[in-house]
């Protein structure tokens, strides 16, 4: 392996620094990032709504005391009209029941199905968050390493500047050849200020993937540059997307959507068939009487049982009821369709970019080896005297270049296997 740059510390740095690594990056997506969290919570209110369903099914205890008076004109049971004055009160507690026993069933099946559809949109957010973090962890390691590439090169173009600075003033080099050291110690200078602040951003935005302090600035361990071998590069394209079409949990996710909307389709169907249940019980006491009567107190109970359908909006003969599951329904089969062609696109893709970064790197770590040969020609040409400053300074512009696209790639290459691991649905995990 040829070694690309020269390691130096960032004077960007902030007081406040904490090194990073690889593993970290990858306990922390899936612990710590925000999207994860509300992906657990939405699976907790999947949770509780799928409980409230079944607490339907349940009767309900309604302790009380009622009171009640009546004064001046009242009808008998004979169809007489008379003046009563009374009063009653009843201290009891009243048991009630009441299903619709279509609709609950099939509520409580969707219930049970929105569960999964969130447990798998947990473990795809986790996923999701996986990969997002070690994009970000090697674009800042990839950052890091090109603060290096260019601080070397301002060292050799200062260093070369210095020396034809010092042979103008002996009268040994030409005026024009130092302006062209300087231009290029300059522009080295500006490549280096860009990196600076580009793996200070890339901090921050690893920062903000792992939900950590962003004004902490976060130092990647360096020996994590290399390339990772956690996919072949002659894996097969069709069985990674069969693959894929069976453990990606976006899909499985889909499917309990899918099931859950057939389920509620189910329920507008068949459920408004089934009659509704009711049932009631009053224990309690009755007492009152008329005024300047005698008052009586004593034990009453009430019984009461409903059998009963729903004709109409909400139940039997509800058309746009009806078409409202419909259109749910093949929503949800439209959208898994959708989603197995994006995911066997994804795939595609990744693998594609990943061979591709594979040829490239291999490419780029020899243009490294022949950057540094010719780099070293130039050297000798000049410890010769054969040599021309335009030479040097070219020489060390291609390996300045060849050493960049090198950290790059190798940032690119590991980045595109994580890719490539989510798509394919396989575990993501630094080998």
């Amino acid at each position: 392996m040829v070694a690309p740059f020269a390691r130096a510390q960032s004077p960007l740095a902030t007081n406040a620094e904490q090194v990073i690594d690889l593993p970290t990056v990858l306990r922390l997506a899936r612990a710590g990032n925000l999207e994860v969290q509300l992906a657990r919570e939405q699976l907790a209110a999947a949770r509780g709504a799928r409980a409230a369903a079944l607490w339907q099914f349940l009767p309900w205890l309604s302790p009380g005391i009622g009171f009640r008076r009546h004064d001046n004109l009242i009808q008998d049971v004979s169809g007489n009209i008379v003046e009563v004055h009374k009063e009653s009160y009843s201290p009891g507690a009243t048991l009630t029941a009441q299903v619709d026993l279509g609709d609950a069933v099939y509520a409580a099946l969707a219930a049970k199905q929105d569960v999964r559809a969130a447990e798998q949109g947990l473990q795809a957010q986790r996923r999701n968050s996986v990969a997002t973090a070690a994009a970000a962890y090697f674009n800042l390691l990839g950052a890091r390493a090109l603060t290096g590439v260019n601080r070397e090169a301002v060292r050799v173009a200062a260093q070369l500047a210095a020396q034809l600075a010092a042979g103008v003033q002996a009268g040994l080099a030409y005026r024009g050849d130092e302006l062209r050291a300087r231009l290029q110690a300059g522009l080295a200078e500006q490549a280096l200020r860009r990196s600076l602040a580009d793996e200070r951003i890339a901090g921050a935005r690893l920062a903000e993937a792992l939900h950590l302090d962003a004004t902490v600035a976060l130092t990647p361990r360096e020996a994590d540059l290399v390339p990772l071998s956690l996919v072949p590069t002659n894996a097969a394209l069709g069985t990674l997307v069969a693959g894929a079409l069976t453990r990606r949990p976006e899909l499985l996710q889909s499917g309990a959507g899918l099931a859950a909307a057939a389920a509620a389709r189910k329920g507008v169907v068949y459920g408004p068939w089934v009659p509704s249940l009711a049932g009631q019980a009053y224990v309690g006491g009755l007492g009152g009487g008329l005024d300047n009567g005698p008052s009586r107190f004593g034990q009453s109970e009430d019984y009461s049982a409903t059998l009963a359908w729903k004709i109409g909006p909400g139940g039997l003969f509800d058309p746009g009821r009806r078409e409202k599951a419909d259109a749910r329904l093949g929503t949800a089969r439209v959208a898994q369709d959708r989603l197995r062609d994006q995911i066997t696109r994804e795939v595609v893709e990744s693998l594609t970019r990943f061979r591709s970064l594979a040829d490239q790197l291999a490419l780029a770590e020899r243009n490294v080896a022949d950057a540094q040969a010719a780099e070293q020609l130039a050297e000798q040409r000049k410890e010769f005297a054969v040599g021309i400053v335009l030479e040097a300074i070219q020489t060390q512009q291609d390996l300045t270049r060849a050493r960049a696209d090198w950290v790059r790639l190798i940032a690119e290459f590991n980045q595109s296997q994580f890719e490539l691991q989510r798509a394919a649905g396989e575990p993501l995990e630094a080998q």
